[in-house]
């Protein structure tokens, strides 16, 4: 292996990353050592039928909701005769913070949130057989991924609202996978780093809206049948690491629509749903005529699939300053850095786009005929099945005579390079499939050394980080996860809290119980190429084989009527104190001379309307002599940023994308914001402002 040398650059970023790890352990020796304050659970669960805290961003904070806490199961009404279901939708929002938190997906220190783009929503589908002997509840939410902590928090609300009627084996919580969302919701170290602390408020806003769209879905209960359908489109999508996906066999490569929500890169700062939750807006919008964005009774989910390697920035990689292709094993180039062309690639994508909604249930923009023409009924009845699994501890049948097990969890080396769609800045590439004798000794110095048994147990994967072996302050990776099959009649829906490469484990056979199939050791030579996905597949090479054995024993539990008979597993833990977000709150000051609400920069007098970008929010109505809100900070058309300053001055800029459908009249802009004061020896508090700048005129051309 040839001898590397670093620039003066790596060198000052190495020195950098050796310092932020001393102040890092330190922090967290001190840090998880907290009371329960309004940051952190005081018990095992936050107390229920509380509000949720109101933003300190100036943002407007979403509508909360009271549950009940006396454990109860509701009375429904029944549509007796009738062949469909009982279908209930529900929508709401979950945004959280959109400043002073790190987003969640990329990783990428300095990624904070400054402002706004889209609100995130929760959008749930309760869907019961007619006489409600059963039911099963998909929910799918404009966020990263689904923590452990957020999903146990909100099975024990919905237990102390319904009593067993939502649980864990019927209720499905699905992330989109947007890496534009808040982080800071997660228990495990390695998450609560990267989010550089737990956000109780963040978490609040979460599981508030999450319960709330069920709560919305459950009294919204109606007779209702479901479709199926499918199509093809080309040029929506690449997979970003296509050396390793042609090592999949054919059958498996013919999977369903999957798309990473990335269309925003890891230079962004405006929260959003991205690729997958704008899809929902469009779709949403052109039901809803006439509803602000979020509201209306149609509801449309994009949800995420094994979207693995798929990516939607089309254009691929290219080297800077050769403008070649840089699709190769290692996704690096001879000279300069690595780029895409996020404007090109993202509008080719959104108009590309075919995303299923639910898996084929609900489709997409471009492809809109297939929901106006689908004529499969999805009929039969409704079943699921779920365990709690240590997946460190699997013992996987390869074959009748040979078995394999899986592994403490373990982050490799190209886990640290990133992808195409967000590299990482220090020297790691994707496709190392040897570790490097500078970051071991600065591993094994800071945080020990891995044992034999975890760098034996994770080859080809040479072991960066053993994340299964740290177990300060909490454990960096979790040991207990979900596994848990729904089914609606011949089609099935499957969960599990994992890194499964490109593999499809969303049933698309009629035959449900054919799932596995698939032959179990097809997912190591995947591992041989070692790039980003591999590398962070923490529990193994054969994770995928134990996935597939365990949701075997769910499949056959359902299909023989014995799911009764299943056991439920080890428990996960609930952590109970959890590390303070490293980003500070402090006081906001106006600059002198200014009070909160004071216009900076006012709108013009006139504009015209042109397919370029402007800004506005509500129109004048002369004929009832009132303002009417076109749209709000949850239109793509709209932009909030928010510019934190020294000292607590800070300032807003608010934008409207004038779209050619705006009609002529008088608009203007309205602002609502909070600010954070503390007086002496007083708790902080968050106060109210609006403001508005003068009204100015729409025109046509």
């Amino acid at each position: 292996m040839a001898k590397r040398t670093f620039s003066s650059f790596e060198i000052f970023l190495i020195f950098l990353l050796v310092m932020m790890t001393g102040i890092t352990v330190a922090l967290l020796s001190l840090l998880f050592i907290t009371s329960g304050t309004i940051e952190n659970h005081t018990g095992k669960y936050p107390t229920q039928g509380s509000a949720a805290p109101q933003y300190s961003t100036p943002s407007r904070a979403p509508t909360t909701t009271q549950v009940s806490p006396t454990p109860s199961t509701p009375k429904t009404t029944l549509f007796q005769n009738f062949s469909g279901y009982h279908i209930g939708v529900g929508r709401a929002d979950c945004t959280g913070q959109v400043s002073d938190i790190n987003l969640m997906g990329f990783s990428k220190t300095g990624q904070y949130a400054r402002g706004i783009l889209t609100r995130l929503y929760s959008r749930a589908f309760i869907m019961a057989e007619p006489d409600g002997s059963n039911r099963v509840v998909f929910v799918s939410i404009d966020i990263g991924m689904v923590s452990q902590r957020l999903r146990l928090e909100v099975l024990s609300r919905l237990q102390n609202k319904y009593g067993s009627l939502y649980r864990r084996d019927n209720v499905i919580l699905s992330g989109t996978h947007t890496h534009s969302g808040p982080a800071g919701y997660f228990q495990y170290t390695t998450f609560v780093i990267a989010s550089e602390g737990f956000s109780n408020r963040t978490f609040e806003y979460m599981v508030t809206g999450i319960v709330k769209s069920i709560e919305i879905a459950h009294t919204n209960m109606k007779p209702g049948k479901i479709f199926i359908n499918k199509g093809t489109v080309d040029g929506a999508q690449i997979n970003r690491s296509p050396t390793s996906y042609l090592w999949n066999p054919q059958s498996e490569r013919a999977s369903w629509f999957a798309i990473h929500p990335v269309s925003m890169r890891n230079t962004n700062h405006l929260v959003n749903s991205d690729n997958v939750g704008y899809a929902s807006y469009l779709f949403e919008q052109e039901k809803n005529k006439g509803y602000l964005p979020g509201e209306g009774p149609y509801v449309a989910a994009f949800a995420s699939s094994n979207l693995g390697d798929v990516s939607p920035n089309v254009l691929g990689p290219h080297c800077t300053n050769t403008g070649e292709s840089c699709e190769n094993a290692n996704s690096s180039c001879p000279i300069g850095g690595v780029g895409n062309n996020d404007i090109k690639s993202l509008f080719l994508h959104l108009m590309g786009i075919l995303c299923l909604s639910i898996h084929c249930l609900f489709t997409i923009m471009f492809s809109s005929e297939l929901y106006e023409s689908a004529s499969q009924e999805v009929t039969g009845p409704l079943a699921s099945a779920h365990q709690w699994v240590n997946m460190t501890d699997v013992t996987v049948w390869l074959n009748s005579t040979h078995t394999a097990k899986t592994c403490k969890p373990a982050l490799g080396y190209s886990f640290a390079a990133g992808t195409i769609d967000g590299f990482g800045t220090l020297n790691f590439t994707q496709g190392m499939t040897e570790g490097d004798s500078f970051w071991d000794t600065l591993r094994d110095q800071v945080l020990g050394k891995p044992s034999e048994e975890i760098k034996e147990c994770h080859k080809p994967k040479p072991v960066l980080l053993h994340t299964g072996e740290l177990l300060k302050p909490h454990p960096w990776h979790p040991d207990i996860v979900d596994v848990q099959i729904v089914t609606l009649g011949f089609l099935a829906i499957t969960f599990g809290l994992c890194k499964i490469y490109n593999h499809c484990l969303s049933l698309k056979c009629k035959k449900w119980i054919e799932l596995c199939r698939m032959v179990c050791n097809s997912a190591l030579p995947l591992l041989q190429a070692q790039r980003y996905e591999a590398a962070s597949t923490i529990y193994g090479p054969h994770t995928l084989s134990a996935y597939i054995q365990l949701f075997r024993v769910l499949a056959k539990a359902i299909a023989t009527d014995t799911v009764a008979n299943l056991s439920s597993g080890p428990e996960p833990p609930f952590f109970e104190q959890l590390m303070s977000p490293l980003i500070p709150n402090i006081v906001d000051r106006a600059p002198a001379g200014t009070t909160f609400g004071d216009i900076l920069l006012p709108a013009n007098t006139t504009y015209r309307v042109t397919h370029q970008t402007f800004l506005t929010v509500e129109k004048y109505e002369a004929t009832s002599g009132t303002w009417q809100i076109t749209h709000n900070d949850a239109s793509w058309e709209t932009r909030f940023y928010w510019h934190k300053g020294l000292l607590g001055l800070s300032n807003a800029t608010i934008q409207w994308h004038i779209p050619d459908t705006a009609q002529p009249g008088s608009y203007r802009i309205k602002y609502f914001g909070h600010s954070r004061k503390q007086d002496l020896l007083k708790p902080a508090v968050l106060l109210s402002f609006e403001s508005s700048p003068s009204v100015f005129e729409v025109i046509t051309t």
